[in-house]
Formats: structure tokens, sequence, C-alpha cells
């Protein structure tokens, strides 16, 4: 029995099915965790997710409602992991990335299954399905849909969530882990009815107007550019943010447009929030691996060109940090490069 289908068996046979993913949602997050659940019910089984924090405001165009989360349902979510005979652990490989939802993870008698594409899983799960290679977490759902006997079932409601994990997570298929096999399984999403212009307008035409404008003023008050090393820097302080009434999910595509600027091999945006500083690494090229420096040093990780950590100093101590390590993980830049 190949491992989807032992999965498919655990699902039928479960009384009680809980999904789960990390903390700072994202759109694989979400979106993983809606078409797992989509596909479990369309086995006739129910379940129920539980997030540890709100997906950013972008994500509100999906019907996020069978998600409950730990920051504001905590009696609710702590009721369905005692009850959870089986468990659906998304798009993390380490039990701390569930946040406060931690405990009651480790506490949990469910059966629990691993279905992720992170480096250096741990070994917490009973069944795990970790392929570094996929482009997402997503991805691998419809894998389990497909290799488990039941590609039929892909449909709209199952697909856009999983599209929408795959856009968002592959930086709309422009990071080196797309391949071959990832538009393949855009052709299957397509084809089961996703529409994915839709997606891609919901996602994208939904600025603020406090959100543009904290962008511009990152952009043209707060970028450094270590010249010799071709990285670009942003950093935000929580006074800052709050100029212009911040909210979640209003600086994730900071650092991208700071890669996009020509000649960049790294960008990295950090941002004063919750009493840390949280920061966001973005690379190009292999040879750029970003979630080193990450795991290094600021308590984090993620992929080589897309990692993510924290800091406990104040906004200027993890600048001069950053600005001392560059040198020892990023080459000078090559003349003309």
């Amino acid at each position: 029995m190949n491992i989807y289908k032992q999965i498919e068996e655990e699902i039928r046979n479960a009384s009680h099915i809980v999904i789960t993913s990390h903390k700072s949602a994202d759109g694989d997050s979400v979106g993983c965790s809606l078409g797992l659940l989509h596909f479990i019910e369309k086995l006739g089984k129910k379940a129920v997710i539980c997030h540890p924090d709100p997906a950013p405001d972008f994500l509100y165009w999906l019907d996020t409602s069978p998600i409950l989360l730990m920051t504001q349902e905590p009696e609710k979510v702590t009721e369905a992991f005692l009850e959870a005979d089986l468990i659906f652990c998304l798009d993390y490989h380490a039990v701390n990335r569930v946040g406060d939802m931690q405990p009651l993870l480790e506490s949990a008698t469910g059966k629990k299954v691993m279905i992720d594409h992170h480096l250096d899983p741990e070994e917490f799960p009973d069944i795990v399905v970790s392929q570094t290679s996929a482009s997402s977490t997503s991805e691998l759902i419809v894998d389990l849909i497909e290799e488990s006997g039941h590609g039929k079932l892909l449909d709209e409601k199952i697909g856009t969530p999983l599209y929408l994990g795959m856009l968002t997570d592959t930086g709309t298929f422009r990071f080196p882990s797309v391949k071959p096999r990832t538009h393949e399984v855009l052709a299957k999403l397509l084809a089961a009815g996703v529409q994915h212009h839709l997606v891609h307008e919901y996602l994208n035409d939904n600025n603020t107007v406090s959100r543009l404008r904290l962008q511009g003023y990152a952009m043209s008050e707060k970028l450094e550019i270590m010249e010799d090393y071709q990285v670009a820097i942003i950093s935000l302080s929580k006074e800052e943010l709050a100029r212009y009434n911040y909210k979640k999910g209003d600086t994730d595509s900071l650092a991208n447009s700071a890669l996009s600027i020509k000649g960049m091999r790294v960008a990295i945006v950090f941002t004063e929030r919750d009493g840390i500083i949280k920061i966001s690494f973005r690379s190009k090229g292999q040879e750029n691996a970003v979630n080193v420096l990450a795991a290094e040093h600021f308590n984090g990780g993620g992929h080589a060109n897309a990692a993510g950590g924290m800091s406990e100093l104040s906004v200027s101590d993890t600048l001069d940090k950053i600005r001392k390590l560059i040198p020892e993980y990023f080459s000078k830049a090559i003349a003309d490069n």
C-alpha cells in the first residue's frame, strides 16, 4: 500500500479529524488546509481546521469560516485536539511552528500525519510525507488526492485554495522550486475548474491606501543597498508601522520588491511586531542560500531562496548584526556581474 492510500485509510477510519498548520499563516498554510478539508468532506467525512492565528486580510476572499483560531477560540481548539484521533500537520516540520498550540499538539493522543516540504522534519508524526522538492504543501495535497485514487474528486472548491497555495509559495511561479511536475499539477487544477485569473485578481488587486503608502515609504526612505554584496535591506520599527496603520500582510511583498531591483541577489526585510523583530529573507540563485543564515543566527529557517527568522534585539542592533553577517554569508559581487 502506498503512503497516500494509507493516509486515505486513516481518514476513513477516523472519527475526529483535526487539520493544523503553522503560525503566521500564509497562502500555502491556508490553501493546503482548506483543500484537504474539502477533499475529506468529499470522502464523506468531517474535519476541523485549527490554526494558531488569523490569516492576512488579503486571503479573506477565501471562505475561511471553517478555521478555528487559537487566538480567538482557544476552548474550541483545545476540545478539538482532545477529541482528535487523527491530526494532520501541514506545511511545518517542527512542533514549535504551531505557536500556542504546541502543548496541545504534543499531548494529543491522536495519530499524527505530517505533509510538508521543508527541510529536516522532526520525528514527532506517526506518518510522514516529506518532499522537499515539492513547490508547496498544496502541491502535495494534490498528490494525496491523485495517488489515493481520487483524482476525479478534484473540483473548483478543492482546487482553488490549492492553486493559491502553489501560487504564493512559488512567488507566482518564479522560484527554483517550480518543476515540470508543478505545471502538470496546475494544468489538472485548471481542468478541474479553477478560475486562475480570479485567484490572481483576488490576491493582487486588493491593496489598501495605507498598505501602498507604507510600502512606498519603505522603498523610498528605508531601503538600504549593500552594493558590494548585492544585498537590499529594509527595516521598519513598530512606530513606523503604526504611522501607516499596519495590518498583518501589509509588508509581505516588500522582500520580493527589493529583490526585483536590478543586480540584487538577496533581500532582507525586518519589522518590529509583537515584541520581537520578524525577518523575511529572499534570494536568487543556489549560491545565495538564505535559510542557512536564518537558521544559524535568527532562530529560523525555510528554503534556500525564501526563509524567515526572528530577533529579540532592537531594530538598530538587528540591523547592525545583519550588516556584519552579510560578508560572511555572501561573497562580494564580481565586477560587471
